[in-house]
């Protein structure tokens, strides 16, 4: 089994060393390191890679070094992967860079909806018809991000479920629309457990999103997301026995 969505202390992680411990430590066969990355030149974008300090178009050269040192130290395969922030807007730029960096796999992740992150409590203040309209766009860019072609990876792609002023208003027609566009595609979705020990208390996709999932034949990946040695810990034994109750395919992003 590998987990190909860990991140580090080259985005909003904890630090490389510990986590590929982490990792060796729940018997993994390999980890996949995928720092967040946002190559966007929007304003919005380069003021929040200021604050949060999200470096990795300028960083990843080192952080290769480093995986390349603790790959050969453990007995699990250490992997380069990232995860990109995808906005239409920015296709042409997130293809030149991706092109230079030379990844082993790439993830592709909507977080941003009117230049605001899917979590913030913006979404609250919203009316039912603005916050259906929202998820309504999530979806469609989610959609667009798959037909890009730019991905092997479709991460948490019901991300907006995390969000209690947005849960609950996505649709069976959303399901088949990204079905659809998967059965299409070389990109996978992951089976994700960024918040199955919060208060979500879920795996991305839900088991509804999944089962539509299911009816196009759409394999998955496997990633923690975590972003702590303990969570990675724990959240490992989760994902096997989740992964032990499907019945999918289960494939690598580098294969």
């Amino acid at each position: 089994m590998y987990d190909y969505h860990v991140h580090s202390n080259y985005s909003d992680g904890s630090f490389l060393e510990r986590m590929v411990a982490a990792a060796a430590d729940t018997a993994l066969d390999g980890v996949g390191v995928a720092d967040h990355c946002n190559v966007s030149d929007r304003e919005h974008c380069r003021r929040y890679r200021r604050r949060f300090g999200f470096n990795l178009d300028r960083t990843y050269e080192r952080r290769r070094d480093a995986i390349a040192e603790l790959d050969a130290e453990h007995d699990l395969a250490v992997l380069d992967g990232v995860e990109m922030d995808y906005h239409p807007d920015d296709e042409a730029a997130i293809r030149e860079f991706l092109a230079d960096a030379g990844f082993d796999y790439v993830i592709g992740s909507v977080h941003e909806l009117r230049e605001t992150n899917v979590h913030m409590d913006y979404f609250a203040a919203l009316s039912e018809r603005e916050r259906r309209d929202a998820v309504e766009e999530y979806f469609e860019r989610v959609v667009g991000l798959v037909e890009s072609g730019l991905f092997d990876v479709l991460a948490h792609a019901d991300i907006v479920e995390r969000n209690p002023a947005l849960r609950g208003y996505a649709t069976e027609d959303h399901y088949h629309a990204v079905a659809g566009a998967l059965a299409d595609s070389e990109t996978v979705p992951e089976i994700n457990a960024g918040r199955v020990d919060r208060e979500y208390g879920q795996f991305h996709p839900n088991d509804a999103f999944l089962a539509v999932l299911a009816q196009y034949d759409v394999p998955v990946t496997v990633g923690s997301d975590a972003h702590e040695p303990g969570r990675l810990r724990g959240r490992v034994p989760l994902l096997r026995e989740k992964l032990a109750g499907l019945d999918v395919e289960v494939v690598s992003p580098i294969d």
